[in-house]
């Protein structure tokens, strides 16, 4: 436990130390974010920063790097699609810094480039045990690529889509990385335990400065990173040997951004509204529209992911 305290604290304090000069950096070459009174999404009334993103990345890879230490095949892999994920959506704050927006093909290329990437390094789902015979079912390798692809992505696009107030994206990533954490800890996944536990840091870290009122963002960059990373953390811990019934999980740990975005996803779909097209459909819109106050819906929403979670270690400890 010493060692998994030592990698919190360590990816926590790169990430505070960061931040401050990153934040600096962001208003001398007016990388920020501008409050626009008339987009219902845009609740901000004061230029914030867009750099918090790469304090993360930086705090979670010189931990990783510290902690596991290993050149392997896994460690290219995981690491090469964090960076390209990270690239992608500097690239897209940057446009949306400018007025402009990226067009939204390149950056579902690049996001599922890093998939493959992460699948080639050997992080795959390769099937689940059936509890009734005891016998792992190995999937075909079609469907393992498929299916590991599209877990990743969509991970990585819920938590991005989750980015619409201080401190939930945040938040909810603090929430599934610990729960994830948790599950590693069970199934005794040193490695898996690791990064989830420095994605902790690093989020906790980041809410210091982003809790509200914000004096920072992570932008695109940082909260599809911090999504990327909560599907590969799960792919290598959660679902390995895993059974029918626990393969929900993982799931359950992200339990608020993948059920609120799913509805999304769908209403857009019947709406016929392209996916990628920005709202405020989402759950903490909508709350707020009911009434309750930013800190209110921030609350709710983190705490309805807890027990989420809460429900996803049950289910773990029934090892059914």
């Amino acid at each position: 436990m010493i060692t998994y305290f030592a990698a919190f604290a360590m990816s926590s304090i790169i990430v505070l130390l960061l931040i401050p000069p990153l934040r600096r950096l962001a208003f001398r070459i007016d990388f920020v974010d501008k409050p626009k009174p008339d987009v219902e999404r845009k609740l901000h009334r004061e230029p914030i920063p867009l750099t918090a993103g790469a304090a993360i990345f930086i705090g979670f890879v010189a931990t990783y790097l510290l902690f596991i230490g290993d050149w392997s095949l896994k460690t290219a892999g995981i690491l090469g699609g964090g960076l390209i994920i990270l690239i992608i959506g500097m690239v897209d704050d940057w446009y949306k810094t400018h007025g402009k927006e990226f067009p939204a093909l390149p950056k579902m290329l690049v996001q599922l480039l890093a998939a493959v990437l992460v699948y080639y390094s050997g992080v795959v789902f390769y099937g689940f045990n059936n509890p009734f015979t005891g016998e792992d079912i190995i999937l075909w390798s079609w469907l393992q690529f498929i299916l590991t692809i599209l877990w990743i992505f969509g991970v990585t696009t819920v938590i991005n889509f989750s980015d619409g107030m201080d401190g939930l994206a945040g938040g909810l990533s603090a929430i599934s990385a610990a729960t994830l954490f948790v599950v590693a800890l069970a199934k005794n996944q040193s490695d898996s335990a690791i990064m989830a536990i420095i994605l902790v840091g690093t989020a906790l870290a980041y809410l210091r400065y982003n809790k509200p009122p914000a004096k920072v963002f992570m932008g695109d960059a940082g909260a599809t990173f911090l999504g990327f990373m909560l599907g590969v953390i799960a792919l290598d811990g959660a679902f390995k040997q895993a059974t029918l019934l626990s393969l929900f999980v993982p799931v359950l740990a992200l339990g608020v951004p993948i059920f609120d975005n799913l509805f999304v996803v769908f209403k857009r779909m019947l709406s016929g509204k392209p996916i990628y097209q920005a709202d405020a459909s989402q759950a903490h819109y909508r709350l707020l529209r009911s009434g309750l106050n930013p800190k209110q819906v921030v609350l709710f929403l983190c705490l309805l992911n807890m027990c989420f979670s809460l429900s996803s270690i049950i289910l773990l400890l029934l090892q059914v």
